[in-house]
C-alpha cells in the first residue's frame, strides 16, 4: 500500500476494524517513512454471477430480487427481515458455487420451498404470481396440496 503523502510502499497497520454492515475491513496505516497516518478499506469484490430466465437469457443474479419478492408475499411480523435476508444470502451463495448457471426457475422453486415451511399464507401470496395462476380453481388446488401436507 503506497502513502497517498509521500508514495513511500512501507507502512504499517496501526489498527483495524472490521464492519459487519458492508462486509469492509477498515485499516488506519502509518507510513514508516514520513509517518503520516491514513485510512484504507478493504472490500469483498463482488462477482457478477449469471442465472437463466425463463426466456433463456442470461441475467446478472441480485439477491435483492428475492427479498423483494418475498416481502411483498409476507406479513413483516409472521418472518423477520433477517431471516429473509438469510435466505437471500444462502441462495446467493448457491448461485455463486454452483459450476453452471441456475435457472431463476430453480430459485422461485427453492423460495417456494422455504414459504412453505415458513408461512403458508406467504407461500400461498408468492405462488399465485410465481405460477402465474388463471383463476380461482388453481388457487383452491394449491391450498388443498398445502393443506395435505
Amino acid at each position: 500500500m503506497k502513502c497517498p503523502f509521500c508514495d513511500c510502499e512501507a507502512t504499517k497497520v496501526v489498527d483495524k476494524r472490521d464492519n459487519r454492515d458492508d462486509s469492509s475491513t477498515r485499516r488506519r496505516r502509518q507510513c514508516l517513512r514520513c509517518g503520516k497516518r491514513f485510512t484504507t478499506y478493504e472490500r469483498v469484490e463482488s462477482l457478477d454471477v449469471s442465472i437463466i430466465k425463463k426466456d433463456g437469457s442470461l441475467e446478472k443474479f441480485d439477491p435483492q430480487k428475492i427479498i423483494k419478492g418475498i416481502k411483498k408475499a409476507v406479513d413483516e411480523h409472521k418472518i423477520p427481515t433477517e431471516d429473509i435476508e438469510a435466505f437471500a444470502e444462502e441462495m446467493e451463495r448457491l448461485v455463486i458455487s454452483s459450476e453452471e448457471p441456475i435457472s431463476s426457475r430453480e430459485i422461485g422453486l427453492k423460495t417456494l420451498e422455504w414459504l412453505k415451511s415458513k408461512d403458508k399464507l406467504a407461500y400461498i401470496r408468492f405462488a399465485s404470481v410465481y405460477k402465474g395462476f388463471k383463476g380461482l380453481d388453481e388457487i383452491k388446488d394449491e391450498i388443498k396440496n398445502l393443506e395435505n401436507i
